[in-house]
């Protein structure tokens, strides 16, 4: 028998150990901003989510020419946020038809007296008065123009996003403007607000 050249020789146990070392090295380091990006991810999708069905509904106040509800429902750690446009327009009742989302678990709406610097917020937008409904129940309402809550007395209506267990991800304000136009702003860990581009 011929005895094997150290180029035809597998791979040792000692190698394979050293690769294994530096691959678990290299997965403890990158784990926690992975973790950090994917809830951030979570509350940008779900303010997104937000400011699509308030916009959908717009639209549909605006194609039927005639005021349709924006409604907000809390219960069990959920939120159903729908626009009320199908006939009969305005029943209180979500119908799969309608524009709608559904939050949960660990990103939802949340008080605004949880997230930093709302007063910020009315400066950047350049606003006297917010008017913050998250999360309690209630609805907001677009005209047949599409201008938003004609009936009350103006103001900028604002649902705030966030994860309810990690508020280091930050946290994300949907903006409705008296027009009718949606904004959605995002807030740093010093409390300066920005419109990510």
């Amino acid at each position: 028998m011929r005895k094997r050249t150290n180029s035809e020789r597998g791979v040792s146990l000692v190698e394979t150990l050293v690769v294994m070392a530096v691959a678990a090295v290299i997965l403890a380091i990158a784990t926690p901003s992975f973790l950090q990006a994917y809830r951030g991810y979570q509350v940008d999708n779900a303010a997104s989510q937000v400011a699509a069905v308030l916009k959908a509904t717009r639209f549909q106040a605006i194609r039927l020419n005639t005021q349709v509800n924006f409604d907000v429902r809390a219960a069990g750690g959920q939120t159903r946020i729908w626009g009320d446009s199908n006939v009969p327009v305005n029943d209180g009742n979500e119908q799969t038809s309608e524009p709608q989302t559904l939050l949960g678990g660990n990103v939802n709406l949340v008080a605004a007296g949880v997230v930093p610097n709302t007063a910020g917020l009315a400066a950047a937008i350049g606003v006297p008065v917010l008017t913050a409904t998250s999360p309690v129940n209630g609805q907001d309402v677009f005209d047949g123009r599409g201008a938003a809550n004609p009936a009350a007395p103006p103001g900028v209506f604002v649902l705030y996003v966030g994860n309810t267990t990690i508020p280091a991800v930050g946290y994300r304000a949907v903006v409705l403007m008296p027009s009718g136009s949606v904004q959605v702003w995002t807030v740093d860990s010093t409390g300066a607000w920005r419109q990510p581009s």
